[in-house]
This record gives C-alpha cells, sequence and structure tokens, in this order.
C-alpha cells in the first residue's frame, strides 16, 4: 500500500480490525519511509454474474428496485425493503464466493420475500421462476398455504406445551 504522504510504495500494517460485522476491514498502517501513519479501509467485492455471462457488482439499491416493483401497491415500506436487501446481501456473502450467478441472488430473495408479503412473493416468483400457465399460480399458492398452516399448527403446539 502506497504512503499517501511520501508516496513510498510500501508500508507496515500496524493494526487490523473488522467493521461493519465482518463486511469491511480497517487497517492502521505506518510508513517506514517518513514514519507518519494513516488508515486504510479494504471491503471485498462481491460481484454477481449474470446469464449473458457479464459480471457487476452486487447492489443492495438493484435488489430494493427489483423488490419494489413487486410490492407495488402493496403495504411495504421502504425500511422493510432495505432489510430485505441486507439478507440477500449476508446469505449471499455467506457462501463465501467472490462471484455469484444472479440465479442464486434470485434464490435468495425469494424467502425474505415471502415473509415479508405474500402477494409481492407471488409477483416475483411468477416473474423470476417464468411461471406461463394458471396451474404454476395455483402450486405455488397451494405451497404457500400449506407453509402458513404448518406455522400455525406449530405455535399450536408450541403454545399447548408452555401452557
Amino acid at each position: 500500500m502506497r504512503c499517501p504522504y511520501c508516496r513510498h510504495p510500501d508500508s507496515r500494517v500496524v493494526d487490523s480490525r473488522e467493521a461493519e460485522d465482518g463486511q469491511l476491514i480497517r487497517r492502521r498502517r505506518s510508513c517506514p519511509e517518513c514514519g507518519r501513519r494513516f488508515t486504510t479501509v479494504e471491503e471485498a467485492v462481491l460481484a454477481v454474474v449474470k446469464r449473458s455471462g457479464v459480471t457487476e457488482p452486487f447492489s443492495r439499491l438493484k435488489i430494493i428496485s427489483g423488490v419494489r416493483k413487486a410490492c407495488q401497491g402493496r403495504p411495504v415500506d421502504d425500511d422493510a425493503l432495505a432489510v430485505l436487501a441486507q439478507r440477500v446481501e449476508e446469505t449471499v456473502r455467506a457462501r463465501g464466493a467472490a462471484e455469484v450467478p444472479s440465479h442464486e441472488v434470485g434464490l435468495a430473495i425469494l424467502g425474505p420475500l415471502r415473509e415479508l408479503d405474500e402477494v409481492a412473493y407471488l409477483r416475483f416468483a411468477s416473474v423470476y421462476r417464468s411461471f406461463d400457465s394458471l396451474g404454476d399460480f395455483e402450486r405455488e399458492i397451494a405451497a404457500l398455504r400449506a407453509d402458513r398452516e404448518e406455522r400455525a399448527s406449530g405455535r399450536e403446539v408450541a403454545a399447548a406445551t408452555s401452557g
């Protein structure tokens, strides 16, 4: 790392710390030439590989804008969309790969969106999974109902055992 003061091409790391839940690394550095100290911030770049093969940086804003379209007219606020985008990024980064196929990003959106708003989930899933018939919607709605009933019966069992 080049010293920002004297432009010496090397520096020594004095201290390293994680920031923002491990997304960033702050390094305190010292220049062996001029002796001054400075801080650098390193961030692991996460790239998304599109179907066409084009690679672009991961963007929470892009997630939010895509999901916002599915949420149009639904009672979903901007804070909820920001939290969803953060969850998607955490899920994708947890895979540990520097490059992630766009398909995996889409899959990472489906779970949190399903929890957030079922109608928006159906809209997004219908485009993402290329629904071509009423049967596709019917199967997805049946799966949503089964999941809802499973969660409800799980709450009833938990309430019965705690009381």
